[in-house]
């Protein structure tokens, strides 16, 4: 088959490689879509990120498509279901399994991370991993659950209240269905901090009440202006000055929320007295833990614009282009069309 295959840093190819047999519990899925993510960036990079990485590797852990073939004990698919699929396998035994925190298995296969993933024609996984997608939601729309499960999570752990006020930073693809989700668990303001007039545009169009852009503008004097507190502020960018900034711009008893990946050697300084005076809870979201399901029924609700984030659809054999050209950085989500 097919597969865009990492042999290490700044090194993806697309080449032929075999397929494996199936063992019994599992399902083969010919691939439609798989979306490129923050961590798929960490990995052509050659960075640390959530499990190590050993090539080679097919990377690609966002996707959708159809049933293909299905081991002889698989008892909930057919050839022919239209599912996607949650790359996370945790081992159900170890200590975090048993303890209502599987994010931190000790034994988790990640599929696209630590075995082949979705950039290729085929990918495997296990059946309890694969969930059905109801037939009027598309392929793309499909292959947002792994995003937006995770978005689930650490919107979750927020524990944003109606009425509340929320600052999102970052206008990507993560930001922008953030600050969807902020709306739509009672948030009455949320405000989006973005430097990209075509970003701070399509939040509007989604629901953020308010958007700044912090290289032309003071955005503590914009908040102080349009709002009493701000009483969550999500960081969606990945980088330290934004992590930093995240500190000054929350408000009294506020929660932090970092979700963007910054690299593992970066760190900044915070000042005790800055989270003393003000009370802040201070949290992060490690992968997707029991929200898989909730994600689709999300997708499937329509509630969440997932489509107008889709910018670029790349084909497989193109798919090193989205790595190194810095027009597909500027743009919102990109999605690796393969069948």
């Amino acid at each position: 088959m097919k597969a865009a295959v990492y042999h290490g840093r700044h090194d993806l190819r697309v080449e032929e490689v075999p397929e494996r047999a199936l063992e019994s519990n599992e399902v083969k899925i010919k691939v439609k879509y798989c979306g490129i993510c923050g961590t798929d960036v960490h990995i052509y990079n050659g960075d640390p990120g959530a499990f190590a990485v050993n090539p080679p590797l097919i990377p690609g852990h966002e996707f959708s498509g159809i049933v293909a073939e299905v081991g002889s004990q698989v008892k909930k698919f057919k050839v022919g279901d239209k599912v996607s699929g949650d790359p996370n396998d945790m081992c159900g035994e170890c200590y975090f399994c048993k303890n209502a925190m599987q994010q931190f298995c000790t034994d988790n296969i990640g599929v696209g991370t630590t075995v082949d993933g979705g950039f290729a024609e085929y990918v495997i996984m296990r059946e309890k991993q694969v969930y059905k997608v109801p037939d009027d939601l598309s392929y793309k729309a499909a292959a947002m659950a792994e995003p937006m499960s995770c978005c689930i999570h650490g919107i979750d752990l927020c524990q944003i209240k109606p009425g509340d006020t929320v600052l999102v930073m970052g206008g990507g693809p993560i930001g922008v269905i953030m600050l969807q989700l902020a709306k739509n668990a009672g948030a009455s303001k949320v405000i989006l901090s973005e430097p990209v007039e075509e970003k701070r545009t399509l939040a509007l169009t989604l629901g953020a009440d308010l958007t700044v852009n912090p290289l032309e503008e003071d955005v503590e004097k914009f908040l102080a202006a349009n709002c009493e507190n701000v009483n969550v502020v999500i960081e969606c960018v990945g980088n330290i000055h934004t992590q930093e900034d995240a500190v000054r711009f929350a408000g009294k008893g506020a929660t932090i929320m970092y979700f963007g990946l910054s690299s593992p050697e970066e760190g900044f300084s915070i000042k005790p007295d800055d989270i003393f005076r003000k009370e802040l809870h201070i949290t992060s979201s490690f992968i997707n833990p029991y929200t898989f399901g909730r994600a689709i029924q999300v997708l499937a609700s329509g509630k969440i614009d997932v489509e107008s984030i889709i910018t670029n659809v790349v084909p497989l054999d193109d798919i090193a282009d989205v790595f190194v050209k810095p027009e597909y950085r500027k743009s919102g989500k990109v999605m690796i069309q393969v069948s």
